[in-house]
């Protein structure tokens, strides 16, 4: 079982300790998203857990390894990224943008024919193979976020970090992201992903960070971490549990008074 995990971690961006001195181990096999408000630092948690992004203090390892010191390829090998922002910066199709995932793989010589089936995988798994030949300039908000969720999976990392992935896709497409995650995990891969959505985060994953006021809020199950007690000191929100058709659900009452 592969480890990522962060000891003693605090940043500062300007004025704002965004995370301070927070500690938290990350596995395998298991879907672990990370809520919380704006501004609490999931994103920031996120690129250091990348190794994009240098605490002010602390550290983060991979395997028990500092994640600094270990070269930018072999790190790009392990630790997939998928930033909230879906922006492309050419007009290329499809599958050319998803083969760059390959790039830490490949030589002078471009893909081969391992890479090219890392691709195609990749496709299927993101249900964008009917337009792999588009140009990505076409694409709607949401096809664009599948297209770069792709580009992710034909690196096949071990790791899948996720920055707000839903965000764009509609309802199915949601539904269809959280159960690949799911498969991603049970398959013996990590997906750590920030989340706004209460609800995705109680029905898809196996562990729930919350972060607020620059502090692990809450580290546990689903309905653990997102405990009315919990949710109000995070947001303050008054909600409470009730049972759906499918399973558990989270009320929001209101703003606690």
């Amino acid at each position: 079982m592969s480890r990522l995990g962060i000891s003693d971690l605090s940043v500062r961006l300007g004025d704002k300790r965004v995370l301070d001195n927070i500690t938290a181990q990350f596995r395998t096999g298991e879907v672990t998203t990370i809520i919380g408000p704006n501004g609490a630092g999931k994103s920031t948690l996120l690129t250091c857990l990348a190794g994009l992004r240098k605490p002010d203090s602390g550290v983060v390892q991979f395997d028990g390894v500092d994640i600094a010191s270990i070269p930018a390829r072999a790190r790009a090998q392990r630790l997939g990224y998928l930033p909230q922002i879906a922006e492309v910066a050419w007009g290329i199709d499809v599958r050319t943008l998803v083969g760059l995932g390959r790039i830490p793989f490949t030589s002078a010589r471009g893909l081969a024919a391992e890479d090219q089936r890392a691709v195609d995988d990749a496709l299927e798994q993101s249900n964008i193979t009917a337009f792999a030949a588009r140009n990505v300039t076409s694409l709607s908000g949401g096809e664009r976020a599948r297209a770069l969720l792709a580009r992710v999976l034909a690196g096949k990392p071990q790791w899948i970090l996720a920055d707000e992935p839903f965000a764009g896709l509609d309802p199915a497409h949601q539904l269809d992201t959280a159960a690949l995650f799911r498969t991603l995990a049970r398959e013996g891969r990590g997906v750590v992903v920030t989340l706004h959505d209460l609800h995705t985060a109680l029905r898809m994953s196996d562990r729930v960070l919350v972060l607020g006021e620059g502090h692990i809020l809450a580290d546990g199950t689903p309905a653990e971490a997102l405990a009315p007690e919990i949710l109000t000191r995070a947001y303050g929100l008054e909600t409470r549990f009730w049972d759906g058709a499918t399973g558990p659900l989270i009320e929001i009452v209101g703003r606690r008074a």
